[in-house]
């Protein structure tokens, strides 16, 4: 421990450290390069500190403003409040003046300001109109069209038409496949099959040459967004996909999933090698409730041990899929032997939707609460998350206390997280789509480049490649050909303790596979956990709000989303539009939804894990107890039966909360527990408000969560 918090020591004296504004990263001297991932580098350009994550747009070029939002429509004819620029709240895809629209005002707002962009899948409509049935060249001819438009945008202009298609484009776009950029949708069979032979050529100007035959192969690749620093890594998640039916997880080496990992494992091991740092992104994101999952399991299980054996190389991860903007933990200690060999669990879990209705996404988001609800408590007034110099003090003056002091509360929180820096957890970020299955939006996250600026600094921020040694608490959980690897570095003592885990594991029928080493003890932690380059900072989400935009109803009321099962009509179901032969929509535009460097309601430091730990035991943290059954509720608007509040409420209002049963005195002592309970609950009604992009009024959030 304290090598380590040396090595943290030495990288923020080389200005690893956060800096308090963004001004201070975007000044850098044009001479720094960026990757166009394979293309030529482009000179001239600084970097930004920022990318901009955009994901699930299914353009429809069907779809016809004021026509049905009912099922057997599907904005594709009848009459009905389909707007001009989309179909708020609806299962209608996304009209082409929507795709314009957007693309025009990256190009107005963000075509300067982001270092690379990360395009997670599904370019192309949903197969719901079957008078209309999708074909092989319609989802074909989608992918190339937004390609295209990504063209329009960050093109080089001269060169788009020249001979090398690997140099079109000023800044690095990575793409990935969604389960509707293929057909059928979600069945996607081992490779090389038509799919990657087809989309080698939709890609040929995003795919670096040289991985060119991995994509072929089963379609993933990576992307050198900053060479020789940051590389990009697009994961083919359709192989984890647990409703693709035409593969079978990641523990069979005949899998696909199987060679997937293999090929993440050496590339996270490469990167280490060379002292680089990753971000992993795809479609389909690796989520797992207590009774539903996305991924099959060994492939959750095999993510999961792989993000925590390579936490000193993965800076994040990012996908879209769901289209509900959230994020999601992975615990460490959820990795065991059983999973990963696929045995039956203690408990079954069922396959998410493949699209999510609002019933099931409201499940999804109550598990999840549910869960984050055991997630260890700080001691009281200490918070979950520290950052900057100011927590590397407070682990200096922790080598100060006593044998008692370090037995002490904040000592066993810390324990229970994995660490100063929560390293018994990794995060996912899933951004919400550009479809308006609510608002359309986009996400820009910016990233720390300080110490990018020189040759000379950039060897001292980027460590040198770790040593593979093991600690000793891993050795039973890796194969027979890396046990003496592992021995060398253990004691005669520790010998004797894995000899004994060894024995059990082989008992336990170990998975044969070669497991990734964790980092050097002596190595900092990575840019995930601690404040140095490449962490991330914050990011900035934004989103057309279509109600406003297309500006067809007038006098609106509560939204109506009845019939939380299936096909949704949208917010304006049953209504008729003004006047259909006049123009009433305004500009388009996306704005700020929130801002995470400025939010005080979710209240992040930063992006890293410790910040998430905190945000997710916070949003959890709210656990009735049996007296808080009501035996009836006060007749204020701000309040459910549940005790719940609406995320408006002024949570300094002294007012009485509930009256519960019996003593109406030991009521009024709870009083000041209900207010913090009210906090809290104002925090869990604000994520899942976000989570829908604000479409969702707050008397139907309150009467679902």
């Amino acid at each position: 421990m304290l090598l380590r918090l040396l090595a943290l020591a030495l990288s923020l004296s080389f200005g690893n450290t956060i800096p308090t504004e963004q001004k201070t990263l975007i000044s850098q001297p044009n001479n720094v390069e960026t990757s166009t991932g394979g293309q030529d580098a482009v000179k001239g350009r600084a970097l930004q500190g920022r990318f901009l994550h955009i994901t699930d747009f299914h353009p429809d070029e069907f779809y016809e403003h004021y026509s049905s939002t009912e099922e057997d429509y599907a904005c594709h004819r009848g009459d009905g409040p389909a707007g001009v620029y989309g179909a708020e709240t609806t299962d209608c895809d996304s009209p082409t003046i929507l795709i314009n629209a957007t693309f025009k005002w990256i190009n107005d707002n963000l075509k300067d300001t982001v270092d690379f962009v990360i395009w997670t899948g599904d370019s192309a409509r949903h197969d719901s109109d079957e008078r209309i049935p999708r074909t092989q060249k319609e989802v074909v001819d989608l992918n190339e069209m937004l390609v295209d438009k990504f063209v329009e945008v960050f093109g080089k202009k001269d060169k788009i038409n020249d001979t090398d298609p690997t140099n079109d484009f000023t800044i690095p776009i990575i793409p990935t496949f969604g389960n509707n950029d293929i057909m059928p949708h979600n069945i996607f069979q081992p490779g090389p099959n038509w799919w990657t032979k087809k989309y080698a050529s939709v890609w040929r100007k995003l795919i670096p040459e040289e991985q060119r035959h991995g994509f072929v192969r089963g379609g993933w690749f990576s992307v050198e967004v900053i060479p020789n620093q940051l590389a990009v890594l697009s994961l083919n998640t359709l192989y984890f996909f647990d409703s693709n039916t035409a593969v079978d997880g990641c523990a069979d080496k005949s899998e696909p999933g199987y060679e997937h990992m293999e090929w993440l494992r050496i590339q996270l091991q490469f990167l280490r090698q060379r002292g680089m740092k990753a971000i992993l992104m795809g479609h389909v994101p690796p989520a797992r409730t207590e009774s539903k999952l996305s991924w099959d399991e060994t492939c959750w299980q095999k993510y999961t041990l792989w993000m925590r054996q390579y936490r000193d190389v993965v800076v994040g991860s990012v996908y879209g899929h769901m289209n509900i903007d959230h994020f999601m933990l992975q615990d460490f200690e959820d990795i065991s032997n059983k999973g990963l060999r696929g045995d039956e669990q203690p408990f079954s879990r069922v396959a998410l939707d493949d699209e999510l209705t609002i019933q099931s996404s409201a499940d999804y988001l109550t598990e999840l609460r549910a869960g984050w609800s055991r997630i260890p408590e700080p001691p009281k007034g200490k918070s979950r998350s520290l950052s900057g110099l100011g927590y590397f003090y407070d682990l200096l003056d922790s080598f100060t206390r006593t044998s008692k002091q370090k037995k002490s509360r904040e000592d066993k929180f810390l324990k229970e997280i994995g660490g100063e820096w929560g390293e018994r957890y990794s995060i996912s970020l899933i951004a919400p789509s550009v479809v308006p299955n609510y608002f359309p939006t986009m996400r820009v996250v910016e990233y720390n480049i300080s110490g990018l600026d020189t040759d000379s600094s950039l060897s001292k921020a980027i460590p040198e490649a770790h040593s593979l040694e093991h600690p000793e608490e891993d050795c039973s959980t890796i194969d027979d050909e890396d046990m003496d690897d592992c021995a060398k570095a253990e004691s005669k003592k520790s010998k004797k303790k894995r000899k004994g885990k060894k024995k059990k594991s082989q008992k336990s029928k170990k998975p044969n596979f070669k497991a990734p080493k964790p980092p050097s003890k002596s190595a900092p932690p990575g840019p995930a956990y601690s404040p140095q380059t490449f962490s991330w900072l914050g990011y900035t989400q934004y989103y057309a709000n279509l109600t406003r935009i297309n500006n067809d109803f007038t006098n609106e009321t509560e939204n109506d989303l009845l019939g939380d099962e299936g096909w949704h009509g949208g917010k304006h179901k049953g209504k008729k539009p003004k006047e259909k032969s006049k123009k009433h929509h305004k500009d388009f535009k996306y704005e700020v939804e929130y801002d995470t460097r400025n939010d005080t309601v979710f209240a992040l430091q930063d992006l890293s894990v410790r910040s998430y730990i905190d945000l997710a035991g916070r949003i959890g943290q709210y656990k009735p107890a049996k007296s808080d059954r009501l035996e009836d509720a006060a007749a204020d608007d701000t309040e459910n039966l549940d005790g719940d509040i609406v995320p408006d409420l002024d949570i300094e209002e002294d007012v009485e909360f509930v009256r519960c049963e019996g003593n109406l005195e030991a009521t009024k002592k709870k009083h000041k527990k209900h207010k913090h309970r009210k906090m809290i609950n104002k925090i869990w009604f604000a994520f899942v408000d976000r989570a829908y992009v604000g479409t969702r009024d707050a008397e139907e959030l309150r009467e679902q969560f």
